[in-house]
């Protein structure tokens, strides 16, 4: 294999770096780590024992991956992180291993981590998510595919953030955030739909029209939750509709945010 490894970095025997990855001047590579071919590893980045980190990534100077998780249960229990490909993770990022035995903190392909996030233990990345900087989420937080978190945001442990949600800056996010929904404030409550983002994604006005019914029946129709869930199950079956509706009746530790910016 061909790699890089600038002076100052130390690589442990025991992991495995693809062809053309690049480690920058005192990076540290622990072992049994694995990184993609093409992965750019900046200077000063610690990759701690047992990492996985695919391809074509750039990890900029400063990032901590697979530190310690800052969980007073943890006891040293063997455990890792997962990085898939393409993902963009910016300067003096910190993303913590899993707090449980052989438990994974996992982050999915092609996302952009700005300056300073933190990752904690045992949270789920999904692909194409956008987390400005010094975002805070904290253990056991998901966030689905493309969903977009704004500079300062603070997450609570074990909440939910839906597909292409979007979250305004230095909000307090401590419920479930529905996909395709709009949040801002501190604490947060659901503005409306993610329009913008909905039509950046190429998701038609048929669809659209659907998802604002959904939003309508959620927040404006003074509904039960699960009275909106069966007005939702009448509408158009669009994928989106079915993303929306899996999210609302799957286990919720936290529950749905149902708060909402009243007009006026």
């Amino acid at each position: 294999m061909s790699y890089k490894v600038y002076k100052y970095a130390i690589v442990d025997d025991g992991a495995e770096i693809g062809d053309g990855v690049e480690i920058g001047p005192y990076a540290i590579i622990g072992p049994d780590v694995k990184i993609g071919e093409g992965t750019i590893i900046g200077p000063g980045v610690i990759i701690e024992k047992g990492v996985k980190i695919g391809k074509y990534c750039k990890i900029s100077p400063g990032v901590i991956i697979g530190g310690l998780p800052q969980d007073l249960k943890y006891k040293g229990e063997e455990s890792s992180v997962v990085i898939g490909d393409y993902n963009v993770i910016r300067e003096y990022v910190t993303i913590n291993r899993s707090s449980k035995k052989n438990g994974v903190t996992y982050i999915g392909n092609k996302n952009f981590l700005m300056a300073y996030v933190h990752i904690a233990h045992d949270c789920i990345i999904g692909n194409e998510v956008v987390i400005a900087n010094s975002v805070g989420l904290s253990g056991h937080t998901v966030v689905e595919d493309k969903a977009s978190l704004g500079g300062f945001v603070g997450v609570h442990q074990f909440v939910r953030i839906g597909k292409m949600a979007m979250i305004g800056g230095y909000s307090k996010i401590v419920q479930d955030i529905p996909p395709f929904m709009l949040a801002d404030g501190k604490p947060a409550v659901i503005y409306g739909l993610n329009t913008t983002g909905l039509k950046r994604q190429g998701i038609n006005s048929e669809v659209r029209e659907e998802l604002k019914k959904a939003h309508r029946l959620i927040y404006r129709a003074h509904l039960p939750l699960r009275e909106a869930i069966a007005e939702i199950e009448k509408l158009k079956q669009f994928e989106e509709i079915k993303v929306l509706l899996n999210f609302l009746k799957a286990k919720s530790l936290r529950g749905i945010l149902l708060k909402h910016k009243r007009s006026g």
